[in-house]
C-alpha cells in the first residue's frame, strides 16, 4: 500500500492533510493519534467509501480513484460501528456477506463453516447475535470481513470495548490470520499496548497530518530510553487514551457508537 500526498476538505475544513504512507505487504501497520486526528476518514479514502481531494493511494497495485470496484474486492474492513446484524445468526450474517462478495454457492457452506471453526464460534453458528458478548461479535465481524479472503484487513478500533481476556483473544486472532494468510493489517488504536504488541510499523497521526513513523521501538527510543508508547503518544500530541466498557452486543454498540462521536 502506497500512499501519497492524500487529502480530504470537508468545506474548508482539512480534515486529512497530505499524508504519505507506505505499508509493506504482510505487515501489521497501527495508525494512532487522538480522537479527530482524521484516521477513520484516512481508512474511508483507502477503502473507497470517501472519494480523496488530493491526492494518490494505491492498494495491491490497484488505484482508490481510478479502479474503485478493484480496490473494494482487494480490501476487508471492521468498522468501528456493529457491522454484524443481531437479529441474524452468526451462519446467517456470514451467508449475506459471501452474497455480498459473490463468493460462488458451492464454495460457501464450507467456507463460512470453516471461518466459524477457525475463531470458535461452530458451536454458536445457529445462535442469534444479539445474544453474543462482545468479543463473540468482534471475532464474528473479522471473519465476515475476510471471508472473500482479501490481501488487505482493516481494522478501525478491533477491540473497542473488549475486556483483557477478549481483547487477547482477537490479538491472537489477528496474529493468526497474519502469519497464515499473509494478510497486511491496517489498524487503528488508542491501545498503546494493543499497537506494541501487535505492530511491526505505527505511524502517529494528529490534526490530520502523519507526524510520526516507525517501529515502536524506534519511536519509544526518540522519547527516552524508558519510554513507552504511552509516552510517546502524550509527548507528540499532548493528547492520551480513552477507555471503554466491556459489556455483550447492546453494550458493544453502545461503546462503538460513543468512539465515533468522540472522533
Amino acid at each position: 500500500m502506497v500512499v501519497r500526498g492524500l487529502t480530504r476538505r470537508f468545506g474548508a475544513a482539512v480534515v486529512v492533510d497530505r499524508v504519505d504512507l507506505a505499508v509493506p505487504h504482510a505487515a501489521v501497520f497501527g495508525l494512532l493519534g487522538p480522537n479527530g486526528a482524521g484516521k477513520t476518514t484516512l481508512i474511508k479514502m483507502l477503502i473507497t467509501l470517501l472519494a480523496p481531494s488530493e491526492g494518490t493511494a494505491t492498494i495491491a497495485g490497484c488505484d482508490v480513484r481510478t479502479r474503485p470496484a478493484q480496490v473494494r474486492r482487494l480490501v476487508g474492513y471492521v468498522p468501528q460501528l456493529l457491522s454484524a446484524d443481531g437479529a441474524l445468526t452468526a451462519e446467517e450474517n456470514l451467508v449475506v456477506f459471501a452474497r455480498l462478495y459473490h463468493i460462488p454457492r458451492a464454495q460457501r457452506r464450507a467456507r463460512i463453516a470453516d471461518a466459524l471453526a477457525s475463531v470458535g464460534l461452530a458451536g454458536s453458528a445457529t445462535k442469534l447475535v444479539r445474544d453474543f458478548s462482545g468479543g463473540m461479535v468482534r471475532r464474528l465481524e473479522i471473519i465476515q470481513s475476510m471471508l472473500h479472503r482479501p490481501p488487505v484487513l482493516f481494522l478501525d478500533e478491533p477491540t473497542i470495548g473488549l475486556d483483557p481476556a477478549a481483547r487477547h483473544d482477537i490479538w491472537a486472532e489477528l496474529r493468526q490470520v497474519n502469519a497464515t494468510e499473509q494478510t497486511t493489517l491496517f489498524i487503528t488504536t488508542h491501545d498503546m499496548e494493543e499497537a506494541d504488541a501487535l505492530c511491526q510499523q505505527v505511524a502517529i497521526m494528529h490534526r490530520g497530518r502523519v507526524i510520526a513513523q516507525g517501529t515502536p521501538g524506534e519511536l519509544k527510543a526518540r522519547v527516552g530510553p524508558d519510554a513507552n508508547l504511552d509516552d510517546v503518544f502524550i509527548a507528540l500530541t499532548g493528547g492520551g487514551t480513552q477507555g471503554v466498557e466491556e459489556g455483550g452486543f447492546g453494550a458493544a454498540g453502545r461503546a462503538r457508537r460513543t468512539a465515533r462521536r468522540l472522533g
